[in-house]
């Protein structure tokens, strides 16, 4: 087992990985920008080394001062969280080439799944089933006409190295074809450095459902069953829980076991993530996330399983410790996304907290760096705390969630709360009725 994990990241992840690597008589290095120097991680770790001023390019993407600081601390394994570098092949592969682990995928898995072209033809090729659409790259305006003619309209024309919405394109009619691809290739190369673009059907009203799979490249992978995550705004999740609750057994045991295999298949190792659209019975892969995801506490409450610490034994070189048999889901989570922002505008709401209350009692985590005095700073993500609830069922998470939101207490900053407070009051969320696109609607109106 390692000596000294190095935790290249921040926020409520790095002391998420911080308190893993502690239960498990490891220590811990955190690394951190100016901006950060008094942030919950950096106070709770054994080490910590400044790697760079306040922005994030200068700091946690700073890969020579991150591979600096693990070599002068003694790191033997880095974990890179989510966001930032975590899903960086280069990185993973620099990782290992200096004699440290790389807490997570492989650079080869990392290098595939980010590829979005690439990554279909993995799932193909695995037997995980793919939305309709262009086979690889395409090339040209009149191939992008032909693939869409062929698929049937709408289409979507999407960024092959994307994300975050960007690089996206909805084409209703052919008429507009030729300006979406052009507009999207423009995005793409603007915004990731790749002017390529693929094509695929696109899904009036689906729900966002992912997998949580894990594996450790020796032929062994699990599924720990499945979340879903529709309700988003401008492509970022603001609510999830788990299990979906429009899954039946049946269904829900299908897609898990082709995800389990398909990832056995592909030999892969640590933490992933199956993202599929679901309409009308059926699933289509849309990506797959080679790292932990924000949402994975709810996967943790409903399978009584910590995931962050098994990418640490896995990294190792330890074989999974668990089976599918191993695997029981248990009642019902639900994870509310609590951002400095304003709940009606989005704007961002940095600067300092003078009061924080976290709420508690049974089935309920919360997953914060925050603390009365920090100051948030207004350079990185607004995410600021994961409220986590678990029940015995649907309505007993619902219940717990509203009280518990209640009980959530931040001053001196502009937060999500009333947002998530409306959320639970709406008779469509009680019903579970809704899909990608209902968040937004609501927003709007309410």
């Amino acid at each position: 087992m390692f000596k000294k994990v190095l935790i290249a990241n921040r926020g409520e992840i790095a002391l998420r990985i911080h308190r893993a690597c502690k239960e498990m008589g490891i220590s811990t290095v955190a690394v951190h920008s100016t901006a950060d120097s008094y942030a919950m991680h950096v106070r709770l770790a054994d080490e910590s080394v400044c790697i760079g001023p306040p922005s994030a390019a200068e700091s946690y993407l700073n890969v020579p001062a991150i591979l600096s600081a693990a070599t002068l601390t003694g790191a033997d394994a880095i974990h890179p969280g989510y966001g930032f570098l975590s899903e960086n092949a280069n990185f993973a592969r620099i990782v290992e080439e200096h004699g440290m682990a790389f807490i997570g995928p492989t650079s080869d898995s990392i290098a595939t799944m980010g590829d979005k072209v690439a990554a279909k033809d993995a799932m193909r090729a695995t037997g995980v089933p793919v939305v309709p659409g262009s086979l690889g790259a395409v090339e040209s305006v009149a191939d992008a006409s032909r693939i869409a003619g062929e698929i049937g309209y709408p289409v979507i024309v999407k960024a092959a190295s994307g994300g975050g919405g960007r690089g996206m394109k909805v084409v209703e009619h052919e008429a507009d074809i030729e300006t979406a691809f052009k507009m999207a290739s423009r995005e793409a190369e603007s915004n990731f450095g790749d002017a390529t673009v693929y094509i695929e059907k696109y899904l009036a009203h689906p729900r966002h459902v992912e997998v949580q799979v894990i594996g450790d490249s020796q032929g062994n992978a699990v599924h720990l069953f499945e979340r879903d995550c529709s309700l988003q705004r401008k492509h970022q999740k603001v609510l999830e829980e788990a299990p979906c609750p429009v899954l039946d057994d049946a269904t829900r045991e299908k897609i898990g076991t082709i995800c389990a295999e398909a990832t056995a298949k592909m030999n892969y190792r640590s933490a992933g993530t199956f993202e599929f659209l679901y309409e009308n019975g059926e699933f289509f892969f849309i990506e797959m996330n080679t790292r932990v995801q924000v949402e994975h506490p709810i996967t943790e409450m409903i399978c009584n399983f910590d995931i962050v610490a098994e990418m640490i034994r896995i990294a190792a070189g330890a074989k999974l410790s668990i089976t599918q048999e191993d695997v029981v889901m248990e009642g019902h989570a639900i994870e509310c996304r609590i951002n400095a922002e304003d709940p009606v505008s989005f704007a961002p709401s940095p600067g300092l907290i003078e009061e924080y209350h976290a709420p508690g009692g049974l089935g309920v985590r919360v997953d914060s760096a925050l603390y009365a005095g920090y100051r948030i700073p207004p350079y990185y993500d607004s995410l600021v705390a994961k409220l986590i609830v678990h029940g015995r069922n649907r309505d007993e998470a619902i219940m717990r969630l509203r009280r518990s939101l209640g009980e959530m207490a931040v001053s001196g900053i502009s937060t999500t709360i009333p947002l998530h407070q409306r959320l639970v009051d709406n008779p469509s969320f009680a019903a579970a009725d809704y899909d990608i696109h209902w968040l937004e609607s609501f927003v709007e109106t309410s």
